[in-house]
């Protein structure tokens, strides 16, 4: 398997996309926050004290995807063309889950951006619970799909 962010001495480099074909481009990735079950059914019901808790996390995960390059440094600024997230809760683990969906049309994938808005959407969700439940624990986050690109299709469900 070849690395291709570093160059044939070992320094880490940007990939040139330069002669890569434009193609639609999405990501799913997801992710989980487990918590209290007091935390859980207050976030659920929408009853936390600081405020709509997924709507702000949903904002955070599509500003995270947004921001994704000046974040990860090899990652190119890309034009995204949508950002999708859902949750998802399963009352018998006391977990939320986040999915999101990321696109866009161009030279290279935006699994990172999908990544670094399930991760954010997460975190934001434990800044906003924290100050009732610090045992939180964030976990299983993962590509879940892409597809595009000269790699083709990718599912890891």
């Amino acid at each position: 398997m070849v690395l291709t962010h570093f160059n044939k001495d070992g320094k880490a480099i940007m990939v040139d996309v330069t002669e890569k074909n434009e193609t639609k481009r999405v990501a799913l990735t997801k992710g989980k926050i487990s918590m209290n079950k007091e935390t859980y059914l207050k976030v659920k019901e929408g009853t936390i004290q600081k405020g709509d808790v997924l709507g702000v996390a949903r904002v955070a995960g599509i500003m995270g995807a947004k921001k994704t390059s000046d974040l990860i440094p090899m990652c190119h600024p890309l034009f995204i063309t949508g950002v999708e997230i859902e949750f998802n809760f399963f009352d018998d683990e006391l977990t939320i889950e986040v999915a999101t969906s990321v696109k866009t049309a161009g030279k290279t994938g935006v699994e990172m951006e999908a990544l670094t808005a399930t991760t954010t959407a997460l975190l934001t969700i434990y800044d906003m619970c924290k100050a009732m439940d610090k045992t939180m624990v964030i976990k299983d986050v993962r590509l879940c799909k892409k597809s595009g690109g000269k790699s083709g299709d990718f599912i890891n469900e």
